[in-house]
């Protein structure tokens, strides 16, 4: 889902080569707000992509998991900032919600054609944080500047809200999602999940069911302390169950189902790196264990955690859809 920057902002993009202390080219994106210059400095390292593999961008987008780790400098990367970005990350403008029309008219002469369900991608809460601070700038920011950590969550809260707002009230779109990659118990303590990330949640899941519409949430580890928090706050659908990740500690699929209570669709139930090493045996007891375990709730969709990569095996799909097709 889009959103929108003030029309005061003024956006200058530029790239410094290497050999200026540093080994790659750094890529600069600055935004000038009313209240003063945004810098977002990130390496153009140029790894070799196979094809169907994300690469890339030339330009420093705002929000981007390749910035991450290749920032020289975040865009938020002082207290001062915050008021910065407030300007840069804003609800959806008509120009916006023009382009969503436009782009929803499509999807949806599909969606009707092939009676297929649509999804919007319109949340993105922590993992936002993340994009904007970096992971050691977003963990540090929350003790030690909280009152613009607040500022900045209600930044992204009220996009965010607008987003899905927009996405929901769309007759084309059946299911609205917010990405949580970063907004675990992996990243933050449970005292603050429940501070920021609780509510953040309970407000975009109130704003996808005013339009009748279900509410999905990724996170695909560290659930066993906010799995219940996220069907309290109206989630609908988790993504993601994954059998053999190690960050569950053990944690059983039979354990993972009863932390639901009963009001969460599940999906996953195996993993992608089982496809990818073509082990046929695995894949069928993997699906077998999937289905006995979730599957009688009826509110269980089997899926690969977390997607069918470039260079999966095509045969392990099959296999995989065929042992789903034995065990229903």
């Amino acid at each position: 889902m889009p959103w929108s920057a003030d029309p005061k902002v003024v956006m200058k993009d530029s790239r410094r080569p290497s050999g200026e202390g540093h080994q790659y080219p750094v890529l600069v994106r600055e935004y000038e707000t009313p209240k003063g210059i945004l810098r977002h400095e990130v390496r153009q390292t140029g790894e070799h992509q196979a094809e169907g593999w994300v690469i890339q961008p030339d330009v420093v987008p705002l929000l981007e998991d390749f910035n991450i780790p290749r920032a020289v400098r975040h865009i938020v990367s002082v207290p001062e900032d915050v008021d910065r970005l407030a300007f840069c990350y804003r609800p959806p403008d008509a120009a916006a919600r023009s382009w969503f029309e436009a782009r929803m008219s499509a999807v949806k002469e599909f969606r009707d054609r092939e009676a297929n369900p649509v999804q919007a991608w319109a949340g993105f809460g922590m993992d936002a944080v993340v994009w904007l601070c970096g992971t050691e700038g977003a963990i540090m920011l929350a003790p030690d500047q909280p009152g613009e950590f607040q500022d900045l969550f209600e930044i992204i809260t009220e996009t965010d809200s607008a987003r899905v707002d927009l996405a929901a009230g769309h007759p084309g779109v059946d299911l609205v999602v917010e990405r949580g990659w970063y907004s675990s118990t992996n990243f933050w303590s449970p005292a603050l999940f429940e501070k920021f990330v609780f509510p953040h949640v309970w407000t975009l899941a109130a704003a996808a069911h005013e339009h009748g519409k279900k509410f999905a949430y990724v996170m695909p580890t560290g659930v066993e302390i906010p799995g219940p928090m996220r069907a309290k706050a109206g989630v609908d659908v988790l993504y993601f169950v994954d059998p053999i990740d190690p960050d569950q500690k053990g944690l059983s699929l039979e354990r993972i189902r009863d932390l639901r209570s009963g009001s969460m669709t599940l999906v996953g139930g195996i993993s992608s790196i089982t496809l990818s090493n073509r082990d046929f045996a695995a894949i069928d007891r993997d699906v077998k264990h999937a289905l006995d375990v979730l599957g009688p709730a009826r509110r269980f969709i089997l899926h690969p955690v977390d997607a069918v990569f470039p260079d999966t095996p095509w045969e392990s799909v099959e296999r995989m859809i065929e042992a789903w097709k034995r065990s229903r």
